[in-house]
């Protein structure tokens, strides 16, 4: 029988059927725990169940109210009055645990059916109950059927309407309770003051300072927090620091709310200003705690001195017991590999990841995007199913933090797989995690599988679908879809946008598309208003040099606004090497050298061309310039995966356990290519 069976059945044993009868003291209590002993070992806590228990809550109480006072004798007992209080309110609270409107609405009923209906701190629960259920004008149905509405009444329901992003209501009901002769609380107040700042209404919020100071709260921490929070919000950080300076008493909140906003400016004086205020509370006797330590972390890769602070901000966490230990340092775990990730410096980001005794989604999609974004697409890979078989189940995050690991290593049966999991979880829908797919299958190879999740009309496409798409043509060559696409995209009135321009200028470039490149270049330039990136002059440049028109990339070159960067000279050096232009390939790598001279890929860039010529002595002098700077390239790379094992491969190398039958292999293809015979290919 199951748990909700073995409930009813307990209910029917109790109630005789539907109609109250008295029972023996020991019989009535054991039939009693027993329902409450289901309910308590219940994982799921069954609606059913929670009525059961309930209804003979309330059955024991209507029998104790009738004043039964029966004679001790072999078939009865006399019964003792219950308060069901108690157990409303725990259903009650289990309804809004569980976010269960069906459970609040058992409430609700239970409380009208007991003559509670008029009770203020079970209609403040309810209002709270409906409301984070999502249902705020049921909330309001349940205050306004209230007689004699207290302080707790209006604040439950003004903060119900703020919950579900409803910011008008708020104010209207506290016109209504200023008229109504009921005074405001410091929690009237901060709340009204948190939802000036989520609409950036400084006007507003202005006008609740003056009735906070005007009511005698202006003492109050916790409302001057709010109000502070309010004016950082609404962008006025110099009326916030006042606050701040005249405050009384000043908590851990009103410090975090100082540097949070100080940590989310970019102005230079204010990122200094956020370390000088952890040193100074620090030196007031505050201590830090986790969401201090998690406003500041994200701050702590952007900056030479930051990344300092970012080991001496771990190393605090860990004297003092904010980190790993437990579900409610999360966060701060988080933040941690976040923080070590985009500090290059992964290794310490898994350490962090591996001492966490409790792990959330959020931990587990930090570390797989370190992972991603670092190199290391196989652990990344390897990660993202261990995440599964401890029973954390993937969000959108860490749908499009995995995929560009597929993207690296060009992995499409992983890739396909994961598609396949957003595809059960109901996550295609999602823009985002439809781009990332689009952008996967385009770089793995299948732009059939890119064009058929963008043609998908389950999700809405925004500027970043149509630019994966066209990319995904160009880096293919086909430069006549990418233009075709790009039309199409004008045409449905989608504005273009910086990453739109570079990718499908890149694809008329390697289609050696010249007319149509231009013609797209000037429409993005003057009549969208696009101002050239870097990138976009570069893939002008790069097309002009691959059609061998040099002269005009050149003087191109020469008539932009801005200084050339690498990748301007880069393309023009490449294009220089194809057509042969001594010259031009000269003046391109001697500015190469000059913008970057310690990188390695532009003296090897130029010995392969001098060995290629047979210019020895050139190759002996680039290497000697290497060798001064000691600088070295890293080898690259290639790869396969079958059977889901990688393998690797770098040039010249034979420490594959197959390179005998590889190299074997390769020796045919070669002698194949050249035309010097046909050779059976023994696999």
């Amino acid at each position: 029988m199951t748990m909700a069976l073995r409930a009813v059945a307990c209910l029917e044993l109790v109630t005789g059927g539907g109609k109250y009868r008295v029972l023996s003291g020991t019989h009535y209590k054991s039939i009693f725990e027993k329902i409450r002993l289901l309910f308590r070992t219940s994982r799921e806590k069954h609606v059913l169940i929670i009525s059961a228990f309930m209804l003979t809550s309330s059955i024991r109480y209507l029998c104790a109210s009738k004043s039964f006072t029966q004679k001790s004798n072999q078939f009865y007992t006399s019964a003792t009055p219950i308060n069901p209080l108690q157990g409303l309110l725990q259903l009650l609270q289990s309804s809004i645990n569980h976010q269960s409107l069906s459970l609040s609405k058992q409430s609700h009923a239970r409380i009208i059916s007991l003559g509670f209906d008029q009770d203020p701190f079970l209609a403040t629960k309810l209002i709270t109950a409906y409301s984070i259920c999502g249902a705020p004008s049921v909330s309001r149905l349940v205050f306004d059927s209230i007689c004699h509405k207290n302080v707790f009444l209006w604040n439950s329901l003004i903060s119900a309407y703020a919950k579900n992003r409803i910011f008008e209501e708020p104010f209207c009901l506290f016109n209504r309770m200023c008229i109504g002769h009921e005074s405001p609380d410091n929690y009237t107040f901060a709340t009204l003051s948190k939802i000036c700042g989520e609409l950036r209404d400084l006007g507003t919020g202005k006008a609740i300072h003056c009735r906070i100071v005007r009511a005698g709260f202006s003492s109050d921490t916790v409302v001057m927090n709010s109000v502070m929070a309010m004016y950082c919000k609404c962008d006025n950080l110099g009326d916030a620091r006042d606050l701040f300076d005249e405050m009384p008493h000043r908590s851990v909140a009103s410090w975090n709310v100082v540097i949070s906003e100080c940590a989310v400016s970019d102005d230079f004086c204010f990122s200094e200003e956020r370390w000088k205020c952890v040193k100074q509370m620090q030196i007031e006797g505050m201590k830090p705690d986790a969401f201090t330590v998690a406003s500041l972390l994200p701050f702590c890769t952007t900056e030479s001195a930051g990344r300092t602070y970012g080991r001496e901000i771990h190393c605090f966490i860990i004297r003092n017991g904010l980190g790993l230990d437990s579900a409610s340092d999360l966060y701060v775990g988080s933040c941690l590999i976040d923080m070590y990730s985009k500090s290059k410096n992964v290794v310490m980001g898994r350490q962090v990841f591996d001492q966490m005794k409790c792990k959330n989604v959020v931990a587990w999609t930090a570390m797989i995007s370190g992972y991603a974004q670092n190199g290391g697409a196989r652990e990344a890979l390897m990660l993202f199913p261990k995440m599964q078989e401890r029973g954390v189940g993937p969000n959108r995050v860490s749908i499009v933090s995995i995929l560009p690991a597929c993207s690296s290593l060009a992995s499409l049966m992983e890739g396909k797989q994961i598609h396949g999991f957003a595809v059960r979880s109901e996550l295609n829908y999602d823009v985002s995690v439809s781009n990332a797919l689009i952008d996967m299958y385009s770089k793995c190879g299948s732009l059939k599988c890119a064009r058929h999740v963008f043609d998908d009309e389950s999700f809405c496409k925004d500027t970043i679908s149509w630019s994966s798409m066209i990319t995904g043509y160009g880096l293919h060559g086909r430069g006549e879809e990418a233009v075709a696409l790009f039309n199409n995209m004008l045409q449905a009135g989608i504005n273009p946008d910086n990453i739109t321009s570079v990718g499908v200028l890149s694809a008329c470039s390697r289609a050696g598309l010249i007319t149509e490149g231009f013609e797209i270049y000037n429409l993005l330039t003057v009549d969208y208003g696009i101002l050239p990136t870097m990138e976009i002059y570069s893939c002008v440049v790069d097309m002009l040099g691959r059609a061998g028109q040099l002269d005009q990339a050149l003087n191109f070159i020469n008539s932009m606004p801005v200084r050339p960067g690498p990748s301007i000279w880069g393309a023009l050096f490449s294009a220089s090497v194809l057509h042969g232009r001594t010259e031009m390939r000269d003046l391109a790598y001697g500015s190469l050298l000059l913008l970057e001279p310690e990188n390695p890929s532009n003296y090897v860039s130029l010995s392969n061309i001098y060995a290629s010529s047979g210019m020895w002595d050139g190759v002996a002098e680039v290497r000697m310039q290497m060798k001064e700077r000691k600088l070295r390239k890293l080898p690259g790379c290639s790869w396969i995966s079958v059977n889901s094992k990688f393998h690797c491969f770098y040039v010249a190398d034979k420490s594959h356990p197959s390179s005998d039958m590889i190299y074997s292999m390769l020796d045919n293809l070669i002698l194949m290519i050249k035309g010097d015979g046909v050779c059976a290919l023994n696999i």
